[in-house]
């Protein structure tokens, strides 16, 4: 299912997990529930997915094929996971944005980046994906790590993405999906709708927010959906990689 806003019968709306809202309150709904987990995001992340969040991302790195030299944009970078991996590997005469709508995610990020001793490469924006502030044909990649799902405008974020990168450049999309694995679903809807609540009530002390993050997981486009709303915005040659099962995917595309 798109995220792509609806007409109601006098407002126009979205989906804020399962619950419909205006869709300007979005945003703002989607950064309470961030600013509310900012500080305890890593350890829910590692608690969450038993620490294989590290290997998607490895994973997400590894395919990217960034070298020295290349600009790399990060966005909902978050606490930094990706944007320290892309430090390394463009070095000193490259360039890493990490870029945030939420102003409690990136300077947690920026905190932990700056105690890591990544400094001489890396920037910091607050932006939103549907209205990147960079110039056109500026990156050689982008990457976005459990972000989309958030986003209300999928297909404008989209399309603001591929503006922003170089002829040759790609996105990487990483992802909560569809699971492919037989018997799977059943064991991820449980652990999502009542393990996960639990977690972040005793871990974050905020329940209702992974409620949330659940739920937008079940309604974020599925894999094939997702492919086609990046060749609708003019990616090519995009294709993806389920992992876990499909519990999450990696998805590719260019900018030819």
């Amino acid at each position: 299912m798109s995220d792509t806003p609806g007409k109601g019968s006098d407002n126009t709306t979205t989906h804020f997990g399962y619950e419909q809202v205006r869709t300007e309150e979005k945003a703002s709904r989607v950064a309470g529930v961030f600013h509310s987990v900012a500080n305890s995001y890593d350890v829910m992340n590692d608690l969450m997915s038993m620490g294989v969040h590290r290997l998607w991302k490895r994973y997400t790195v590894e395919m990217s094929g960034v070298r020295a030299g290349q600009r790399v944009l990060d966005i909902a970078g978050g606490t930094g996971d990706l944007a320290a991996n892309f430090s390394v590997l463009v070095g000193n005469s490259g360039k890493v944005v990490l870029a945030d709508i939420n102003e409690s995610m990136l300077r947690v990020g920026r905190e932990r980046l700056i105690d890591r001793g990544v400094l001489s490469n890396m920037e910091y924006v607050q932006a939103n994906a549907e209205c990147l502030p960079f110039p056109d044909h500026y990156f050689d990649c982008i990457t976005i790590a459990f972000g989309l799902r958030n986003v209300t405008d999928k297909d404008a974020a989209l399309c603001s993405m591929r503006r922003i990168l170089k002829p040759g450049g790609r996105l990487l999309v990483l992802e909560f999906s569809k699971p492919v694995t037989p018997g799977l679903t059943a064991i991820y809807d449980a652990y999502s709708f009542k393990l996960l609540p639990l977690m972040g009530k005793l871990v974050a002390k905020d329940e209702e927010s992974y409620r949330y993050l659940a739920e937008s997981i079940r309604m974020h486009p599925g894999q094939d959906e997702l492919k086609a709303m990046m060749e609708t915005a003019g990616f090519e040659r995009c294709d993806y990689f389920n992992l876990s099962g499909g519990i999450v995917a990696m998805h590719r595309g260019y900018k030819l």
